[in-house]
Parts: C-alpha cells; sequence; structure tokens
C-alpha cells in the first residue's frame, strides 16, 4: 500500500459510512481533510458520513451562508466549511479558518481551492469524481505534505489504476 493514498468507489449512497470509516481509520493522525469536487458530487453528504463515524449527532448540512458549522462530538468540535461564496483565501482568513485549522480538531472543508493558499503544510485532499456512465463516486484521498514537495496539482489516479497498483483501492458492495 502506497503511504498516503486511499482510492474508493462508492456505487450508492448505503456505502458512505463504510466509506467514511476507511478514510478515517486510513488518515487516523490527520485532522484536516481538504474537498475538491465539482457542484452535486457529494461533498456534503460524504462529510455528514464521517461527521457520523466520528459520533456527531447535530444535524450536518453544508454551511453554505455561515460558511463554517461547529459540531459536537466524544473528540470535541468537528469544523464544517463552505468556502463556495468567497472569492479568495484572504476572505477565509477573515474568518479565522487559520485558528480552525491550526486547533488539532477535525476540519472538513468544501470548495478548498479557495482555501488552498492557507491550508496547514499536511493536510488529506479528498477528491470526489463521479462516474458518468453509472453514477459512481471515486473517492480519492491523498495525504499532502508540503514538506515533502508532493504537487497539489499531480493527479494521484493517473497510472494507478491497475491490480498491481500500490494504491490502497477499496470497492464496496452492499
Amino acid at each position: 500500500m502506497e503511504d498516503g493514498i486511499c482510492n474508493i468507489t462508492a456505487s450508492t449512497p448505503e456505502d458512505l459510512p463504510p466509506a467514511a470509516r476507511l478514510l478515517l481509520d486510513r488518515f487516523q493522525e490527520e485532522r484536516v481533510f481538504a474537498f475538491f469536487a465539482p457542484m452535486g458530487a457529494g461533498k456534503t453528504t460524504f462529510i455528514q458520513s464521517l461527521c457520523a463515524c466520528l459520533g456527531v449527532e447535530d444535524q450536518v448540512v453544508s454551511p453554505t451562508f455561515s460558511l463554517v458549522n461547529e459540531y459536537s462530538s466524544p473528540q470535541g468540535p468537528v469544523y464544517h466549511f463552505d468556502f463556495y461564496r468567497l472569492k479568495n483565501a484572504e476572505e477565509a482568513l477573515d474568518i479565522g479558518t487559520d485558528e480552525y485549522l491550526a486547533s488539532g480538531q477535525y476540519c472538513f472543508l468544501e470548495w478548498s481551492e479557495i482555501a488552498e493558499p492557507i491550508l496547514p503544510p499536511t493536510y488529506v485532499k479528498v477528491e470526489i469524481r463521479v462516474d458518468e456512465n453509472n453514477g459512481d463516486r471515486h473517492i480519492l484521498a491523498e495525504r499532502f505534505d508540503a514538506r515533502r514537495n508532493n504537487s497539489r496539482n499531480a493527479d494521484p489516479m493517473a497510472g494507478k489504476t491497475g491490480p498491481a497498483s500500490a494504491v490502497a483501492q477499496h470497492r464496496l458492495k452492499n
């Protein structure tokens, strides 16, 4: 298994809770998860499953207008951001995003492209791609570490889908 990469295929909404558990287990030490996906790909729905795995009992909804929601969990607060309406990273700083990210608590960020310049040196980049043929969600998570100089623009899925791949791949079945 290649260090720091997890590739999961979810075919139904029922696949998301086990996918969330796999992701949290794979990246146990990480607390910042930056989501990159088109509108309607399922960012909020997947974050709902992640929060449920963390024991959040609050209703998890996209903070499109509030920009950040705080949920209670047995491990402490969980922060959920939606940067869709922001124009740049400076606006994310204006709401104290840097302090949330440095808190050591779980932070899930939707529309992370906006906040990329202020993300911490290490975080988990989560891409959700929708298969237009069957609607499957391909969830690719990669540990980003600026100290190792891995590229945020690299496509970790490229060339790593065959059975001999070193990437941790999971296809969830009901």
